[in-house]
């Protein structure tokens, strides 16, 4: 069965340390579809200051594929290898995938956020990031929508108003993905 009639899912890759970008772009020159997500930050040397391009989740890159191409995405240089568990690599929800992919298209400020075990699962329903699922926190007076991807304890965070928000079905699904209600 070859690759363009399987089933393409979303995987992490980890990478060596600052391979994110190298590991994403041979993927890109292979026909593989990575999915890198990025944040601007300011770097600061000796003589300048530079705002520059890092990835969110340093260390990781996502691809999409299907079997066959496997062993392929493993021989990529800088790559460590395909997450999962008991040896076997294991596929990211597509929701997850879609989530970032609309926190990256979005023109909210976004940055890498602790992965949390604990809080409130809320829908966004109106905005620039309606549909898209995540914890709500509070922070200084102000609400953060927490959006992770939950095989790698990865998560990224951006400040959103708690009037655009609403709890997800019940607070026993929320509990039971994310183990408790926000204390």
């Amino acid at each position: 069965m070859d690759q363009a009639n399987q089933p393409l899912y979303w995987y992490v890759l980890r990478t060596r340390p600052r391979h994110e970008k190298v590991v994403r772009d041979q993927l890109y020159k292979q026909g593989i579809e990575p999915l890198l997500p990025t944040v601007r930050r300011l770097s600061q040397w000796k003589d300048r200051k530079k705002e520059i391009e890092v990835p969110l989740f340093s260390g990781y890159c996502f691809v999409r594929f299907g079997q066959t191409a496997k062993s392929a995405i493993q021989r990529v240089g800088g790559v460590v290898e395909i997450v999962g568990s008991g040896g076997r690599p294991e596929p990211i929800p597509d929701c997850e995938i879609e989530n970032l992919k609309r926190l990256m298209s979005s023109v909210l400020p976004y940055d890498a956020h602790p992965y949390l075990q604990k809080g409130m699962m809320v829908e966004v329903v109106r905005g620039p990031l309606q549909g898209v699922r995540g914890i709500l926190l509070r922070k200084d007076k102000r609400h953060r929508l927490v959006v992770g991807v939950k095989l790698i304890q990865q998560a990224a965070a951006v400040e959103i108003d708690a009037r655009d928000v609403e709890l997800v079905s019940s607070s026993f699904e929320a509990r039971s993905e994310y183990g408790g209600p926000l204390t």
